[in-house]
């Protein structure tokens, strides 16, 4: 088992990163360890290139996510944890796996569109190439295992594709060279929405910071934006049917299910014929005690530069030993020659 995943060091990680991601490398990483496997988890810096940014901004981000995710529980003598900058053999696999991807498989990339609007012609190469740098990051450890979300399941279905037609293309049919990674959908996958928009997803990139809840914020500050949470008139249900069109409703019950452990019938069970006004502190409540040793933890770590350079330096180097056989099997399939 070898699991690779990453995760963009732009903007401060949310709620939405924790329950959807984050707390999933932790049950991944201690899998993968007990069974002799191997965790990968880098930070996508180079991915980050390919919308505007503020360099300064990129550097503080990237540590600043490295605190965040070992407060979390990611843990480097179990995990490699890394950034992409610091492991060229990402950017020079992308490089080689360009000749295999197809600009049609490119465009019709559900994100691509998403992102690029209708100023297509004014976007980056990057962004529309990423998908392709998103193959190389995993199909370089050779990954088994690839945590994907439902919005990245079809770039993980392009970087099979690419494997597979490299290995056609310049292997032997009985000694490939890339391994097809599976998605790894983790059942209890929680999707959190903006606390402004129940139909859209909590985003880094949201202009109002009320729409999200960051690891960062303190007590007081959690309380305030879940009070301040769009909902509707109506009480809380007591069976799942009844949030059926609240989607704001649905939302913040699903939070603090996913908090506690819970099913969205227990929480039901629990709360049903509550107006929010008593619900949301009970949620707020949740939430602080949650966070309350991440932000503790993250704290003690964001200003110690050298222990969180320290982390990155020796992912970097254990990931370049792993990648750099299948970087040389690629090079050599290639026919080119190299010193």
């Amino acid at each position: 088992m070898r699991v690779v995943s990453g995760i963009q060091p732009t903007g401060k990680p949310h709620l939405g990163n924790y329950l959807g991601a984050i707390v999933n490398y932790v049950k991944l990483q201690d899998e993968a360890h007990a069974a002799g496997g191997e965790c990968f988890i880098f930070l996508a810096d180079l991915h980050a290139l390919s919308q505007p940014h503020d360099p300064a901004e990129l550097t503080k981000n990237t540590r600043e996510m490295v605190a965040t995710l070992v407060a979390c529980g990611v843990d480097p003598s179990k995990t490699i944890l890394f950034n992409q900058a610091q492991v060229p053999a990402h950017a020079e696999l992308q490089w080689l796996l360009n000749g295999t991807a197809r600009m049609g498989w490119l465009n019709r990339m559900t994100q691509w569109k998403d992102k690029a609007g209708k100023n297509r012609e004014g976007q980056s190469v990057a962004l529309f190439t990423y998908p392709v740098l998103q193959a190389a990051d995993v199909l370089l450890y050779q990954a088994t295992h690839v945590p994907v979300g439902e919005d990245q399941k079809q770039h993980l279905e392009l970087a099979r594709d690419i494997a597979q037609k490299f290995n056609n293309d310049f292997c032997s049919e009985d000694a490939p060279l890339f391994t097809l990674p599976e998605p790894y959908i983790p059942p209890a996958a929680a999707r959190i929405m903006s606390l402004r928009d129940g139909t859209a997803k909590m985003s880094k990139s949201d202009p109002s910071d009320m729409s999200r809840i960051s690891l960062t914020d303190d007590p007081d500050t959690v309380m305030k934006k879940v009070k301040k949470a769009k909902t509707d008139p109506e009480p809380l249900p007591s069976e799942e049917k009844g949030l059926e069109d609240r989607a704001e409703a649905k939302n913040l019950v699903g939070i603090y299910a996913a908090l506690t452990g819970k099913s969205t019938a227990d929480v039901l069970a629990e709360h049903g014929g509550q107006g929010f006004g008593a619900f949301k502190p009970a949620l707020g409540e949740v939430l602080v005690e949650t966070l309350r040793p991440i932000n503790a933890r993250f704290m003690e770590l964001k200003d110690d530069q050298e222990a969180l350079d320290a982390i990155l330096a020796r992912g970097a180097a254990q990931a370049r030993e792993h990648g750099l056989p299948t970087l040389n099997a690629a090079y050599k399939a290639l026919g080119l020659v190299r010193g």
